[in-house]
């Protein structure tokens, strides 16, 4: 697939997201009230749907939403906000530990380079891009499993796991599409274009798309 082609995918993709639910990250990263809760929010996002994520970050946030108020609340009482995401009692020791990492070695100031977040515990590409890109408001490409399934599905992409799939979209896509893939293939991917069984029949950009690794469809 060419490059003008999948270009227009997004965009037409772009037109219809508003029918879906945005993911939780980009509903915080839309209210633009800083890096810190994009962080945090993708942080308890990590293997745990987005349903379940949504009301457990309300509640931390009612709480505490900055470095310094994260580590004023007792681990077990950060596992109690945040129950039931997945790994709580893991995720509650992870938020305390980079808060304190964010107060002690970078000034209470959530990092703005991909080097200096990969050195967050719990921190790896995917959360590094999506604070860079929708915390930062920086040109990032955040690659996470329904990128990952899409672009492939799609034909404009051969790649084995996501990280190989950001650097291969790195060297194809323009920049101006890296902060949107994300938002838009997301919500796509959550609602419509599932990892089995997807909505082919009714896919707005069914007659652009190669199916590749699909089997079955409705």
């Amino acid at each position: 697939m060419q490059t003008a082609d999948f270009k227009k995918i997004l965009k037409r993709l772009e037109r219809v997201v508003s029918q879906w639910d945005a993911p939780v990250v980009t509903l915080i990263a839309r209210t633009g009230e800083g890096p810190f809760r994009v962080l945090i929010s993708c942080l308890l996002s990590l293997r745990t749907k987005d349903e379940t994520t949504a009301p457990a970050v309300q509640r931390l946030f009612a709480i505490a939403d900055t470095p310094q108020g994260i580590l004023k609340i007792p681990q077990k009482e950060i596992e109690k906000l945040i129950y039931p995401v997945g790994f709580y009692r893991v995720k509650a020791r992870v938020l305390r530990q980079v808060s304190s990492d964010i107060l002690s070695r970078f000034g209470g100031r959530v990092p703005d380079t991909m080097d200096d977040l990969l050195t967050l515990g719990g921190v790896g590409r995917k959360t590094a891009n999506l604070v860079l890109s929708q915390g930062w408001k920086k040109e990032a490409i955040c690659v996470d499993v329904h990128v990952h399934r899409i672009t492939n599905r799609l034909g404009y992409v051969k790649t084995r796991n996501p990280d190989e799939t950001e650097f291969a979209l790195r060297r194809k896509l323009p920049v101006a599409s890296w902060r949107v893939i994300n938002q838009i293939l997301v919500a796509f991917g959550q609602n419509h274009c599932r990892p089995v069984s997807p909505h082919c029949s009714t896919c707005p950009v069914a007659k652009d798309c190669s199916r590749v690794g699909v089997t079955h469809f409705r």
